[in-house]
């Protein structure tokens, strides 16, 4: 404990931007070393202010007295950047939480798959059941779930999770004592008992607006991949989708309609090369060489479309395709030339990226706007067929 109270005295300077924290943990061999550098040695950290260095030069260690006071009352445990048990994938982001309050026992996110899932807190139903079930299927195959438990798709996707038996790490804006929204008290109980609650503020610390896209990076900063199940164009999903880019992380979208406000940001995002999720393994195939042995079984596929029976008419079995004039149709230059390449036998996204040339990103973008519209329709093995007869 005599350690710690540096770490939280680091922690909790106001006025001492987060890099430069990061830099001074480079420079002294422990926070203690910091607090008891004179102003000339803390000068000589590269891209520290004099300012920073004036704040430096606070010495009370009151509030990091009670902070670490209250950790022992609650059962929390400190986990320090320097500490082997951090995790290595939040500590590459660029900006990382040098010290991390915790309850419960933080999974080995290292050796597993993490998916952090997010979206709009005014979720309508269709987003509700896509989180519960993604969720659900995620947690039951293995991976852990990383949410905000904020109110809407954060909250259903750690239930989902919970439902499945699976492990749910709840990243929270304010202190751990601090229940928000209120109603997710019962949530924050069980999300502790199968998991963590993980916080770089300390207990008591309010929740307030301001945290939250700080709050984001860490989400994406612990996981694998970002799953997007619902957002409108302006959402803080968006937010955590756009730090996971930035952090090499994957970002995955739950398709919408297209005339649906809550998944125009999801479209958006399938558009720009975020990859179409609408099982729990289309995530989960990208990682399951990366983690041999951590995933367990594959869900149930989607039934397959009606094929022509035995022994029924071939005019019966092949109606007529309805016709598209692709001039008319204001489509990319991407989803003309996948309608022009489909024909009525199924292929697969692979052939189609090798025929048309395109990368399987922009393939998959392209496919699910085509779907979405009613101009392809998947059939069973995620292979591709054109709905329309196409006119000039």
């Amino acid at each position: 404990m005599s350690m710690l109270k540096y770490w939280v005295w680091l922690s909790r300077l106001e006025g001492v931007g987060s890099q430069t924290k990061l830099s001074l943990l480079e420079r002294f061999p422990t926070p203690e070393d910091i607090y008891c550098a004179d102003r000339d040695e803390l000068l000589l950290t590269e891209g520290i202010s004099r300012r920073e260095a004036e704040v430096l030069g606070k010495k009370d260690l009151a509030e990091a007295d009670r902070i670490l006071a209250d950790c022992e009352r609650l059962g929390l445990h400190l986990l320090t950047l320097h500490d082997a048990a951090y995790p290595v994938r939040l500590r590459s982001i660029y900006d990382p939480p040098c010290l991390l309050y915790i309850r419960g026992r933080l999974p080995a996110v290292d050796e597993l798959p993490a998916v952090a899932v997010v979206g709009t807190r005014k979720a309508s139903p269709y987003g509700i059941r896509c989180a519960e079930d993604l969720s659900f299927g995620l947690a039951e195959a293995g991976a852990v779930v990383v949410t905000g438990l904020a109110r809407g798709i954060d909250s259903v996707a750690a239930q989902g999770a919970l439902r499945a038996g699976g492990s749910v790490i709840g990243v929270l804006g304010g202190g751990i004592d601090v229940i928000y929204p209120r109603e997710n008290g019962w949530l924050y109980e069980d999300v502790a008992a199968a998991g963590c609650l993980i916080s770089e503020y300390p207990p008591g610390a309010e929740t307030l607006p301001g945290h939250f896209p700080i709050r984001n990076r860490m989400i994406s900063g612990l996981s694998v991949a970002a799953l997007v199940v619902e957002a409108p164009t302006r959402s803080g999903a968006l937010i955590t989708a756009g730090m996971a880019l930035d952090q090499g992380r994957d970002v995955f979208a739950v398709p919408g309609p297209i005339y649906a406000e809550n998944s125009k940001g999801c479209n958006r995002l399938i558009r720009d090369g975020a990859m179409v999720a609408a099982e729990p393994w289309d995530i989960l195939r990208e990682y399951e060489a990366l983690f041999p042995g951590k995933l367990r079984g594959q869900t149930r596929d989607a039934p397959p479309h009606p094929e022509k029976q035995p022994g029924q008419p071939v005019e019966a079995a092949i109606p007529a395709l309805p016709a598209l004039c692709v001039k008319d149709a204001g489509l990319t230059d991407d989803q003309i030339l996948i309608l022009q390449t489909l024909t009525e036998e199924p292929m697969a996204v692979d052939d189609l990226a090798e025929l048309t040339e395109l990368p399987v990103r922009r393939v998959l973008s392209a496919l699910t706007m085509l779907e979405i519209d009613g101009f392809v329709t998947q059939r069973e093995g995620k292979r591709y067929v054109r709905a329309v007869t196409l006119t000039p």
